[in-house]
């Protein structure tokens, strides 16, 4: 199989280039070479910008690819490009959208692939919309051979997933205290990059996957308290959690705010049971229990990637002084 990957090295795409080569895939990855994710050596690389598809055509040529993916585009206009590229070129083409397009908040739990895609706060969430509405379109005018794929919030050993990362688990280790959105209980999902990837790769090639969509994720359900707890645990640290209200957030810091009343805010709970029909024997076996401490490890062995964010330090510190202020003792 020859798969094209747009992208290839970044947080999920990464694990799925690596179990594409150790499957014996024939494996291209189209990317400008500027991640800190280094690429199999089985990939053939291929530098380039698909923000300049004439460059772009030269360069694929006359090449058939069995799957294409696309890691990075993010709006209409990105999918136009991919349609005139890669019309003739691909027996599948994947794009990866995003599970925080799915109704929000959700009216029903658990989220299935028949959940609406509406989210009136979070623009990314709705160019990702819009983007699945064209490539939909384009598979029932022109047979254009799409699926689609929605991860949730999935980490790796690099990526610390919580907003602002080692500076929020550098509070931790000074004894500050750190902000938990809403009061701490709503569910979350989060999926190692590698058991997204076992899903994911059962798809290629999967005729029956054209014009369907799946999202991929983890079953194990989280409080936001005890994803901060578990960080801490990994770490040999007690945090100091303080509660503040999502609305409140977003006052101060309307791109925090979003990804938070667009997405985090609200429980979300996953059925996977569509992925497992279609890729029987897939199942998300890594807690992330133990994926954190992949990340403290990969932190403390790692000191270049300590990198303290002081405008986020002193964000935190302005709301939690209002909010105390109002609201004495939290």
């Amino acid at each position: 199989m020859k798969v094209l990957f747009i992208g290839g090295t970044g947080i999920i795409s990464s694990a799925c280039s690596f179990l594409a080569a150790e499957r014996g895939i024939d494996l291209y990855l189209l990317n400008r070479g500027q991640s800190q994710r280094t690429p199999p050596p089985e990939a053939i690389l291929l530098s380039g910008d698909i923000r300049r598809p004439a460059e772009i055509n030269d360069l694929l040529g006359g090449q058939f690819f069995d799957v294409v993916v696309e890691w990075v585009a993010y709006s209409e206009e990105h999918i136009e490009t991919d349609l005139n590229l890669f019309r003739g070129r691909t027996g599948q083409y994947i794009f990866i959208s995003s599970a925080s397009a799915y109704q929000t908040p959700p009216k029903r739990l658990p989220v299935t692939e028949q959940t609406p895609l509406e989210n009136p706060v979070w623009e990314y969430s709705r160019n990702k919309i819009a983007c699945e509405q064209r490539l939909l379109q384009a598979y029932s005018q022109d047979g254009f051979p799409v699926t689609i794929v929605r991860p949730s919030h999935t980490y790796d050993r690099i990526y610390l997933p919580i907003h602002a990362g080692f500076t929020v688990l550098d509070r931790m280790r000074r004894g500050l205290p750190v902000i938990v959105h809403g009061d701490g209980s709503s569910l979350w999902t989060l999926t190692h990059h590698t058991d997204f990837a076992k899903g994911f790769l059962g798809l290629f090639g999967q005729q029956q996957a054209l014009g369907e969509a799946f999202h991929i994720t983890s079953d194990e359900m989280l409080s936001w308290d005890q994803i901060h707890e578990l960080i801490a645990q990994a770490a040999g640290l007690t945090p100091h959690l303080v509660h503040v209200p999502s609305d409140l957030i977003n006052v101060y810091d309307s791109n925090w705010g979003d990804s938070l009343l667009g997405d985090k805010t609200h429980s979300m709970i996953f059925d996977n049971s569509k992925i497992k029909r279609f890729v029987p024997g897939f199942q998300a076996v890594i807690p992330f229990a133990e994926g954190v401490k992949e990340n403290i490890s990969w932190i403390n062995a790692h000191p270049e990637s300590q990198h303290i964010d002081q405008a986020f330090n002193d964000l935190v510190d302005r709301i939690l002084n209002a909010y105390q202020s109002a609201w004495p003792n939290p």
